[in-house]
């Protein structure tokens, strides 16, 4: 590993922490949500919380932009920490990829270079913004930013193909949970009233393939942690919004346990 790879979170988190004063609507945004979602009452702790979470969204980004570079076929395995993983989660992910699964996770931890590590255990399939400008989209595909993934627009759903493709390739398909929506079902996440998509959830009653929910987190150097419980089935004739609910409920367990990796300046609870 050389100096820029080694030090690429470590700039880029220290760039943003210096500059998150100009950014006061975002500040503000981010020390609200903290506190309402009872992380700390504190208003101190809650704006030091807003200023590392930040800095570790560019810290993150910048250091996936590497991942490439140092995270290989050969030795992605030692990149990657169990330790906080269910025993079947980690199996289902990585040792049993003659399943399709779901892998429902949030704007929390190392989501980008996660995607990318993971391919190598099995194919995987993004539902993702795909970015406006094309110039930046179109250099996202180019230097395989997010790894051998496809990325699916997540404004475009699901196509016959993607469903096709997801089953006969036995990929992990991967949803962020915490999308704004106007539309879903209300629910709660964090204990705070949010409108929920239910795509994981319908995905799952209807085709029996099973969930893992969590997050990869951060700990060193393109080192990451899977922190996430228990896979979870849905038979057709669950409730939808319990189902939900659940995935929401799991989330915050991951995102409460490592506050300052999640993207709290995010307006979820727009």
């Amino acid at each position: 590993m050389n100096f820029i790879d080694r030090h690429a979170y470590d700039w880029g988190s220290a760039f943003a922490r210096f500059l998150f004063p100009l950014f006061r609507k975002r500040r503000r945004i981010a020390v609200d949500n903290i506190l309402k979602a009872g992380i700390t009452d504190d208003p101190k702790e809650a704006d030091r919380i807003a200023r590392v979470s930040w800095g570790h969204l560019v810290g993150h980004i910048c250091e996936a932009l590497r991942v490439p570079h140092v995270i290989t076929r050969e030795n992605w395995r030692e990149h990657l920490d169990v330790s906080e993983g269910h025993p079947a989660a980690v199996k289902l992910l990585l040792e049993e990829t003659d399943t399709p699964i779901l892998l429902v996770s949030a704007h929390h931890g190392v989501w980008e270079a996660a995607t990318n590590l993971l391919s190598f255990a099995r194919p995987m399939i993004a539902i993702a913004r795909v970015m406006n400008n094309r110039l930046v989209a179109s250099w996202m595909k180019k230097h395989h930013f997010r790894g051998p993934v496809t990325i699916v627009d997540k404004n475009h759903g699901f196509t016959p193909d993607t469903l096709r493709a997801w089953e006969n390739d036995c990929a992990a398909m991967t949803i962020l949970m915490d999308q704004h929506t106007s539309k879903g079902i209300s629910l709660t996440f964090l204990g705070r009233p949010a409108k929920t998509y239910t795509t994981a959830t319908r995905l799952a009653m209807r085709t029996g393939h099973p969930i893992v929910v969590g997050s990869f987190v951060r700990v060193a150097p393109y080192r990451y942690r899977l922190v996430g419980g228990e896979p979870l089935s849905f038979p057709k004739n669950a409730n939808r919004e319990t189902c939900t609910q659940l995935l929401n409920d799991r989330l915050g367990e991951a995102i409460r346990r490592y506050p300052e990796q999640y993207l709290w300046v995010h307006r979820r609870w727009r």
